[in-house]
């Protein structure tokens, strides 16, 4: 019902891009640490998953090493996929047996991406070849890679939810935007990510110095 990209901008931000046939994809399949990566938990999806990936990122393992030791001896987890990526660009994938549907993920030079209940596999290779060919901020670039996948076939069925999150030097999600139901969820995650980024590192400066912060003109803000 999924197929997500997870990337790198070689500056120590990663970020994750998801897109569905389900409600609110993005609140249980996107995990990011600041400074320790990020993961995707999917398919039959269990979150603690994600968490249980970014503790063994934080605890040393590289990426490999993190996704088999979560997996190992883990019940149920051939219902899983998985992907996990450091902010050095390595990463890793899992697709359990149980994985719904036509499923693939493929694990590239700072970034992976996963899917499940695809129109076809190579919607998967799509993805990974967008985020690699594309420029400019991270998140243009994982926005970028889920159009490239949806452009391929997509899923089997229509997507309903989108969300886009990254993390960078700083100890929360600089972006963490949510489509969370609609016929278009990548038309509307377009829109909010031109609405979101010419104003990101102004509100990192709200929250670091707020006297350097810049006005917007709402009310009381002037």
């Amino acid at each position: 019902m999924t197929f997500s990209v997870l990337g790198t901008d070689g500056r120590g931000g990663v970020g994750i891009a998801v897109t569905s046939s389900s409600p609110a994809v993005a609140a249980r399949c996107v995990h990011l640490r600041p400074g320790v990566g990020g993961a995707a938990s999917q398919n039959v999806t269990d979150p603690r998953l994600g968490v249980a990936l970014l503790d063994a990122l934080e605890s040393g393992q590289d990426p490999a090493a993190a996704l088999a030791a979560v997996t190992r001896d883990r019940d149920l987890v051939e219902h899983r996929q998985l992907a996990v990526l450091a902010p050095d660009g390595t990463g890793a994938a899992f697709s359990g047996s149980g994985s719904l549907g036509v499923h693939h993920h493929v694990v590239g030079s700072g970034v992976v991406a996963a899917g499940n209940l695809l129109a076809d596999r190579s919607v998967v290779d799509a993805v990974v070849v967008g985020f690699e060919a594309a420029s400019g901020d991270l998140e243009e670039r994982l926005l970028g890679a889920l159009a490239a996948g949806l452009a391929a076939g997509g899923e089997a069925g229509p997507i309903h939810s989108a969300g886009l999150a990254v993390v960078r030097d700083v100890a929360w999600r600089v972006t963490d935007l949510r489509v969370d139901w609609s016929e278009d969820p990548l038309g509307e995650l377009r829109s909010l990510l031109d609405m979101w980024l010419p104003q990101r590192d102004d509100y990192v400066t709200r929250a670091l110095d707020p006297t350097a912060a810049p006005s917007y003109g709402v009310a009381g803000d002037e």
